[in-house]
């Protein structure tokens, strides 16, 4: 249907080219407020499945999209979620990314992706988002200490945090179970044989890398291991720099451990490159164990031994806590906490 619109005094009418709702409305020999339920992702359950297919193929036909600067402003919602990343270029968040995206995307949202970086500051990226109207934010880059934590709570702003948890669990998460990872990598190798094992730890100032050490330390008491024969060394950033820094001031101690379990599979990999410096050998010289789980580290040499977080699950469960809030629906647990799984490759064996 080709709608006409009356133009000023004195000109002639011309053809609009962009189809409405009514236009859609009318092909199918519906109401409008029919096609505006079967187009909503949140709505369409409250048409028939073969009248929603049929209006959804007669407005693909027509060309119609749903105008979201106006169903704004009847709505008082924009569909946009913010997400705030730590590094974009980190190969462990696309899987994180892609759980919450899909999710979003299922119910009608689109994701705007902001990658805060080493110098860009997260408070004035979050209020460069809510000045876009979002209607809310997922963040993975907050410490446990964070004043951005007060300023979403002071915006009113719905906003969780996945693969990260604040000290005082003021916000609703999604995160791995970090204490459980830690745990699977000590006792499997424990059950290698090995009494000598170190820990490349994340920043203190970031949940993982707290939680993580925490975890570190409680399964090697379990395990009846000596301080001083788990020590640790903290890596100031979750990079593979950081990681061969830490892994050589381990290897240069006294008592040289014959495995160590980093804190996540990046600062793995600068063990492997710290172990070459030393003219060392994975896994005969000394095993390591990764966290992650991150894409190609099957690729490695060795093949890295590492505790797999369920990333798509999280970035998942990220957007169910949000829509949940968003919509004003109170959950049952705003901390999810997913259990993770080890998974045994070429970069662990029997210590000699």
């Amino acid at each position: 249907m080709t709608r006409m619109v009356r133009p000023a005094s004195g000109s002639r009418e011309v053809a609009s080219s962009r189809p409405t709702i009514k236009d859609v409305a009318a092909r199918c020999g519906v109401h409008p407020s029919t096609v505006s339920r079967a187009l909503s992702p949140a709505m369409k359950h409250l048409v028939a499945t073969d009248v929603a297919e049929r209006i959804r193929a007669a407005a693909n036909a027509l060309g119609y999209r749903l105008n979201m600067a106006a169903k704004g402003l009847r709505t008082g919602r924009s569909g946009l979620i913010g997400v705030l990343a730590p590094d974009i270029a980190d190969p462990g968040f696309p899987p994180v990314l892609s759980g919450i995206a899909d999710h979003l995307n299922a119910e009608g949202y689109a994701t705007i992706v902001v990658d805060v970086g080493s110098t860009g500051s997260e408070q004035d990226l979050v209020d460069r988002l809510i000045a876009r109207g979002v209607d809310g934010l997922v963040l993975a880059t907050v410490t446990l200490r964070d004043d951005v934590v007060q300023h979403c709570l002071d915006a009113a702003l719905p906003v969780v945090l996945v693969n990260r948890v604040d000290a005082a669990g003021l916000l609703p998460s999604a995160a791995s179970d970090d204490a459980a990872g830690m745990r699977l990598a000590v006792e499997h190798l424990v059950g290698l044989g090995h009494r000598r094992i170190g820990h490349v730890a994340g920043p203190q100032h970031i949940s993982t890398g707290v939680r993580r050490r925490a975890g570190f330390e409680a399964s090697a008491r379990d395990a009846g291991l000596s301080a001083r024969h788990t020590p640790i060394e903290i890596a100031d950033t979750y990079t593979r720099d950081a990681g061969r820094e830490s892994a050589l001031r381990l290897l240069a101690r006294r008592t040289r451990p014959t495995a160590i379990v980093a804190a996540n599979d990046l600062l793995a990999l600068g063990v492997y490159d710290a172990l070459a410096a030393c003219g060392l050998a994975c896994p005969s010289d000394v095993s390591v164990v990764g966290h992650n789980d991150m894409p190609f580290v099957d690729l490695v040499s060795p093949p890295l031994t590492t505790v797999r977080i369920a990333q798509r699950d999280m970035g998942e469960a990220a957007a169910r806590l949000l829509l949940a809030r968003i919509a004003g629906r109170g959950v049952v647990d705003e901390h999810v906490v997913l259990p993770p799984q080890l998974i045994i490759r070429g970069s662990t064996a029997r210590p000699r």
